[in-house]
This record gives structure tokens, sequence and C-alpha cells, in this order.
């Protein structure tokens, strides 16, 4: 081998080891957007025709990559930002770039390990249980039916732990079964217990069956002078079956308990969801779920016990691309306000929305 081949091979084999070490980084995103009709959508419970965003999914963009360490072992980065479409505004009252996710970790046969922003566990756990998707109007599964403040009680929020900062997050897969924890520091002096979060979950799938069951627990901010504080813990079950190779059914069932530092009665509720999925055509998939959610330990003027019904249509115009109609009734009991949004309050003891929209997937 003369010196010139000599010197290629070199050169070849150090732009192949550099390449080799290269991250893999992917920039991805959603982008949903469409126009909503909505029922007492304002003080005067008058109706509104909006251009919404985020209507099926958050829009969203994000970069997410890996870089192979070697026995088995990558390092992995996401960074992942929400935003209104609509308006071009972050989708976070903070203003945060990375709302949604922005992590740094390890990965291998052990599972994953990551720490910074991230959606906890009981949110991915649950997430393939809810026939709606999470979506962010007509699905209640990581919020409630809104009941208003009074006199004598506070805004129900009786919903998930859908993320958090500060975090460190673990999930593992093992043949059929996944289990995963998350810990978000709250970074107070003097306490560990106040603003901490954390999450733990179980799931099992098994052919055309397929389980999940989750804790978790949020403290609020000792108040000042105290050592009280709120603490809101929640505890679901979701169970999936694939009857045939188009039509599959979700149940889900959430325990919710958060007791005051004031003593006052602790808010309890529980939220039942089933619902399913049935693809008419290989385009054409239709969706129907049904949301309760049974307040507990009020007074009668306070039960609310709201429920919605939602539905959709989505036709798939090509792998990333979908047109949508979907439509959400919700009614609650003794005149206490319901939406149908997880993000907007209802102001009547009903509210319908229909939505006609487009998704597309980069």
């Amino acid at each position: 081998m003369n010196q010139k081949n000599i010197l290629a091979a070199a050169v070849l084999s150090v732009i192949s080891g550099a390449a080799a070490a290269q991250s893999n980084v992917t920039i991805y995103g959603l982008i949903d957007t469409g126009v909503e009709y909505l029922t007492n959508a304002g003080a005067n419970k008058g109706s509104v025709l909006r251009l919404s965003s985020g209507a099926m999914n958050t829009s969203r963009i994000g970069f997410r990559g890996t870089e192979d360490l070697g026995g088995g072992l990558k390092a992995v980065f996401q960074l992942e930002n929400g935003f209104k479409l609509d308006t071009g505004a972050f989708d976070d009252s903070t203003g945060a770039l990375f709302n949604r996710q922005s992590t740094v970790g390890l990965e291998g046969a052990f599972g994953r390990v990551v720490a910074g922003r991230s959606f906890t566990t009981t949110y991915d756990f649950i997430l393939p249980f809810d026939p709606m998707g999470y979506s962010g109007q007509y699905s209640w599964v990581t919020s409630a039916g809104a009941t208003p403040a009074t006199s004598t009680a506070p805004v129900r929020k009786d919903g998930m732990l859908t993320s958090a900062s500060n975090m460190i997050k673990y999930q593992g897969d093992f043949g059929g079964f996944k289990v995963g924890a998350t810990y978000s520091f709250g970074e107070v002096a003097g306490s560990t217990n106040d603003s901490a979060k954390y999450s733990l979950g179980l799931a099992y799938s098994a052919g055309p069956f397929s389980v999940a069951t989750t804790y978790d627990r949020s403290n609020g901010a000792i108040a000042a002078n105290s050592n009280s504080y709120d603490k809101a813990s929640s505890m679901h079950l979701a169970g999936g079956y694939q009857a045939t190779e188009n039509l599959k059914f979700n149940l889900g069932y959430r325990y919710y308990k958060k007791s005051l530092a004031t003593n006052a009665t602790p808010l309890r509720s529980d939220l039942f969801w089933g619902g399913g999925s049935y693809k008419l055509t290989p385009a054409l998939t239709f969706i129907g779920t049904i949301y309760y959610q049974n307040i507990k330990d009020v007074p009668t003027a306070l039960d609310a016990d709201p429920i919605m019904y939602s539905l959709r249509l989505k036709y798939a115009l090509s792998k990333r691309t979908d047109l949508y109609a979907s439509g959400a009734f919700a009614k609650a009991k003794n005149g206490a306000n319901v939406g149908v949004s997880r993000d907007d309050p209802g102001f009547d003891n009903s509210q319908t929305g229909v939505t006609l929209g487009i998704q597309h997937r980069f």
C-alpha cells in the first residue's frame, strides 16, 4: 500500500470514528389548529366562534438526540416547546422557552434516567388509556370538569400531576412490564418536603390486554410561620383491550385527595372514563369517550358531579396530516359551572363545543 492509500485509509478511519461519536439529532413537531364553536363562553353566557390552537393535541416543536457511548450506553437529550398556533405565543403563562421538556440523561439496558423538566410518570403511563389522547379540548383525564370558587370552597382543580421542573425521571421496560418513577425537588432551603413532587408507575401488557397503575403526590409551599402545607395525591388505574385490529376499548379511574394546610375539609373526587376507537376505513377513525367526576364530601350546593360526552371523527390525508371533527357536551349539577376544555372555564351549568381542525406532524 503506497503512502497516499495509507493516508486515505487513515483519514477515512478518523472520519468514521468521529461520525460514530456524533450525536444523532432530530427536529420534530406537531401543528394543530381548528375553528371552534363554543356555548356559554363568557360571563354573559354568550357563544363564540374562534380559531383555537392545540384542539386535538398541543402544538409543539422539539429537538431530541442520542450519542452512542459504547457498551450499550447512550447519552440522550430532549428540548420541547409548546406554542399557540393562533397567536404564536408560548403555551405557558410563565413564558418558559422549553415549557414541555428540557432533559439530559443516560439510557441503557437498565432503562432511561433523565434530569430537568419533563412529564411525570403518571402522565406517561396513563396517556395510552385516554381515547381522546389528552386532547386540549374535550378530554378531562389531565384535568377535570371546572367548578367555581365560592365563599366556602376553593376552585376545584382535581387533576393529574402532569409535569414538573427540577425533576429526576426513570423508566425501564422489562418484557411485558414497564416501571417508572419521577421526583421533583422543591428546592426550598430548610425543607425537603416544601413544594416537592413525586410519581410512581407500573404497567403491563400481554397480547390484546394492557393495564397501568400510578400514584403521585404534590406538596404545596409551607405557609409562613408554620410547618403546614397543602398535600395533593392521586391514584390512577387504567386498562385497555384491543378487541380486533380496528376496535379498541379503554377504561380509567382516578382517586384524588387534597389535604389543606388550613385543616379545612379535604377536597375529594373520583374521575371515571370509558370509551374506544374504531377504524371505519384505513383512513377514517371514530373515537368516543364519556368522562364523569364524582365530587365527594361537599354540601349539596357544591356537589357538581360533572359529566362530559366527547366524540371525534378523524380522517388521515397521509401518515402525517389529519383532518378531524370533534364535539363535546358537558353538564354539572346544582348550578355549578362546567367547561369542556382543560384550560378554559365554563360560565354555566352546561357547555357545548364543536371543532373542525387539521393536524400536521413532522
